[in-house]
């Protein structure tokens, strides 16, 4: 039995992250790269906002999508090379560098599988291996284009505090490509998961 109707759960969800979002603008601590790391929230927020007639995904799919923008949105507050639990993980356990970039991007990943399957299986109507490969393949192309724009900002701020906590390679030279894999790694999770639940009926009433 669903507790909340499509259209209200998506709703609470939303004035929800809002009510966060505002409290994590506060007091950022570095304001110019909490706002680059706003923009594209603001702007996947309104798309999801603007073609919710159009097209709505189910509330197990917005679920995802909150706590990736949350998480996101955690990742601006502090910066995502100074969240303080994955400094208190990286002292802990003498680690290089705080990972919490990592994680985000294997969850962006992860999540996003999720929406591109609903909509591509909707709309389009591809089935079957070709279906999972091409959203595996659009989710890669995300994380490319985001590492693409990471660094074009850095270019064209030539900020230290962009090019510290909004590219926040922390020393490696190959993030980006790391970035990347992990995401990669993320979708194809998601991927086994969705086989999972197609075969065996699970998490349907989350749907």
């Amino acid at each position: 039995m669903k507790i909340f109707k499509k259209g209200d759960y998506s709703k609470f969800l939303l004035v929800l992250f809002l009510i966060i979002w505002i409290l994590l603008a506060i007091n950022p601590r570095y304001r110019i790269a909490w706002a680059y790391e706003n923009i594209l929230t603001i702007v996947f927020v309104f798309l999801l906002i603007l073609t919710y007639k159009r097209f709505k995904f189910s509330n197990f799919t917005y679920s995802l999508l909150f706590i990736l923008l949350v998480l996101h949105a955690i990742g601006g507050h502090f910066s995502y090379t100074e969240v303080p639990l994955f400094d208190l993980i990286k002292d802990n356990f003498n680690l290089e560098r705080n990972n919490y970039d990592r994680f985000v991007h294997f969850i962006f990943g992860f999540i996003f599988y999720f929406p591109a399957y609903e909509f591509i299986s909707k709309k389009v109507g591809i089935r079957g291996f070709w279906l999972y490969f091409i959203i595996f393949l659009i989710v890669t192309g995300l994380k490319g284009i985001y590492e693409v724009i990471e660094y074009l900002s850095l270019l064209t701020t030539k900020s230290e505090i962009i090019g510290t906590n909004f590219l926040g390679m922390q020393g490696d030279q190959w993030d980006a490509q790391k970035d990347m894999i992990l995401g990669m790694i993320g979708a194809f999770f998601a991927w086994i998961v969705i086989l999972i639940r197609e075969r065996f009926k699970i998490l349907k009433v989350l749907y």
